[in-house]
């Protein structure tokens, strides 16, 4: 569902903002209003953002390959990075730099005095039919967390991205009707400049969240909370397993998650015994969290406390292979 809603968002956004671009370039040409070329070159940043997320989305499906086992899914966050980089450079930067420009030549809007202000509340208009649109889908996935939340944990970036820069659109043509506004009321074109300027800041701080909470994802992020409890409980739920040792997660994609971890089992009579409860185990798992589609479980006899007792250690440790790492208390997840 993330999939389509993200997909239809892009697309509702990219829609708006071709249109907008038009409608702005043609009153900066009229005009000549530093806002006007600020928010049509926005525009065009945004267009080319949607292009870049649907083309990530695209090559994300990608099947893998012996170089690429895991697949393609974090491609997305690539995409979503660069994104974050073309709306700081493309359109924050140049607003600043028009703005700066403005300043120098103060000169008002001296024809086609109503051009800008039509479009700019028409522009409002379909810029608002986008964002409820990112709003609609965003709502399908983003269940009781509060937008910021929402932004911030989102392993499907595409929403986000869409939602952040709707509403720096919408901002940012309110800051635009404002300059133009106070323009063609005092005459004086710096005002047109602090209304450029206020657009170029916006787009610089939205790109830099942006860009800040894609890093996370490309770094890798493990399984939120309430996921990392179901798997815990799928794995110990029944006798094939007697406890967690440690446990780690990592999202491949948006939409795949990798369990990894190393438990104790019961002592049994063959390999083809143990093999049959690690099947049933990752069964579980699937069913609960079914995103955890990548799944690796080291079976390992569990020492107890009691041959713990004379070696002066805290931890509980595996009888063979590597011991739980450090800060990972056996039964807790490691991530």
């Amino acid at each position: 569902m993330s999939a389509n809603g993200g997909t239809k968002a892009i697309i509702a956004a990219l829609l708006a903002n071709v249109g907008i671009a038009i409608t702005k370039f043609i009153a900066f040409l009229l005009t000549g209003s530093s806002s006007m070329l600020a928010e049509s070159i926005h525009s065009v940043a945004d267009s080319g953002n949607q292009g870049l997320l649907l083309l990530g989305g695209r090559r994300a499906k990608r099947a893998a390959t012996p170089q690429h086992p895991f697949g393609y899914g974090r491609e997305r966050y690539i995409y979503a990075f660069i994104v974050s980089i073309v709306l700081f450079s493309v359109g924050g930067l140049f607003a600043l730099y028009e703005a700066y420009h403005k300043w120098s030549h103060k000169e008002g809007i001296t024809e086609w005095h109503l051009v800008p202000v039509v479009v700019l509340v028409v522009a409002i208009v379909m810029e608002t039919f986008s964002f409820r649109t990112a709003i609609r889908e965003s709502n399908h996935v983003r269940g009781k967390q509060s937008w910021v939340h929402f932004v911030r944990r989102a392993k499907a970036p595409e929403l986000p991205v869409v939602l952040l820069e709707d509403l720096g659109a919408l901002v940012g043509l309110v800051f635009a009707l404002f300059g133009v506004g106070m323009t063609l009321i005092t005459g004086n074109g710096r005002w047109d400049a602090v209304g450029t300027a206020m657009i170029g800041v916006l787009l610089v701080v939205i790109a830099i969240v942006l860009a800040i909470e894609t890093k996370s994802l490309l770094l890798g992020e493990g399984a939120e909370a309430h996921d990392v409890a179901a798997i815990e409980k799928a794995i110990t739920e029944g006798p094939e397993v007697e406890r967690i040792i440690h446990m780690k997660t990592l999202y491949l994609g948006p939409e795949e998650l990798m369990v990894a971890a190393k438990i104790a089992v019961p002592a049994c009579d063959s390999a083809e015994e143990l093999a049959r409860g690690i099947n049933v185990v990752e069964d579980r798992v699937r069913a609960a969290v079914p995103i955890a589609r990548v799944i690796y479980l080291e079976p390992d006899i569990y020492r107890g406390a009691v041959e713990q007792a004379g070696s002066g250690r805290g931890v509980h440790t595996a009888a063979a292979g590597p011991e739980a790492e450090p800060g990972e208390v056996a039964g807790r997840p490691g991530s």
